[in-house]
């Protein structure tokens, strides 16, 4: 890959509900020399609130991902804290692409000697835990706290939300020890400044990492820095036959 000033980051949604990540918000991420586009799976669930959920997501999602390389996309971020289809699409492209829930991890975890994830339902305790362990980090986690808000509910009452974040922030830090909290859903991209300084008035100068902003980021200086994931840790899939995933197929065997 080689070194650029301007790049080109592509967020892609893997859940199916219109409307869920406006692409003016996504615009409001951009700054001199970083462009921020998005897209969104047909095929799919809803939301993502279990590993059936993330299973069904993968192939359309490995499907965006490859059609933003193919547009010349400089890197792509996927639009959810389960990460889903990460390693597969790296096995797919050479362009760099970040899992919000792997780069907020490790960052949690540069910043603070042990961070607590605030995610959105009790039920996605033990991904996060597992996630912790797959990405390195278990040693580091804190806690996993919960909202118990919906995905799809978190913008009906922001205030609320608000409210519930810095309860929960509040008990990972006293009670669990946490010195940085990194959201457990992008859903609540935008909420960290406001969280943060709910926690600074009562004393409490910790990271609150936003997933979706911090990814990008990273994204844009992996592309900036002309790196990309490792082709022997994500070797392009062999060619074979893939009976009912046609459109993938031609996508990623090109003329087969």
């Amino acid at each position: 890959m080689t070194r650029q000033s301007r790049v080109h980051v592509r967020v892609v949604s893997p859940i199916t509900t219109r409307g869920f990540r406006d692409v003016g918000v996504l615009k409001t991420l951009e700054y001199d020399g970083l462009t921020v586009s998005g897209s969104q799976i047909d095929v799919g669930p809803g939301s993502i609130e279990s590993e059936f959920e993330i299973a069904l997501s993968a192939p359309d999602t490995i499907a965006r991902i490859i059609e933003a390389e193919r547009e010349g996309v400089d890197a792509v971020v996927i639009d959810c804290m389960a990460d889903p289809a990460l390693r597969a699409a790296r096995e797919a492209v050479r362009i760099p692409v970040l899992g919000p829930c792997q780069a907020g991890m490790h960052v949690a975890a540069m910043l603070g000697h042990r961070f607590s994830v605030l995610t959105v339902m009790r039920r996605l305790r033990a991904q996060f835990e597992n996630a912790a362990a797959l990405y390195g980090v278990t040693s580091r986690l804190a806690s996993v706290r919960h909202l118990e808000i919906p995905v799809l509910e978190l913008e009906s009452d922001m205030a609320a939300t608000l409210d519930v974040l810095a309860r929960e922030a509040r008990i990972a830090i006293e009670a669990d020890g946490a010195e940085a909290v990194v959201f457990g859903c992008t859903g609540l991209l935008g909420c960290a400044s406001a969280l943060r300084e709910r926690l600074l008035a009562e004393g409490f100068d910790i990271p609150v990492i936003d997933p979706i902003p911090n990814a990008i980021n990273i994204a844009a200086a992996l592309v900036r820095g002309g790196l990309s994931h490792s082709a022997l840790s994500y070797p392009k899939p062999p060619r074979k036959n893939l009976p009912g995933y046609d459109r993938l197929n031609d996508l990623l065997f090109p003329g087969n």
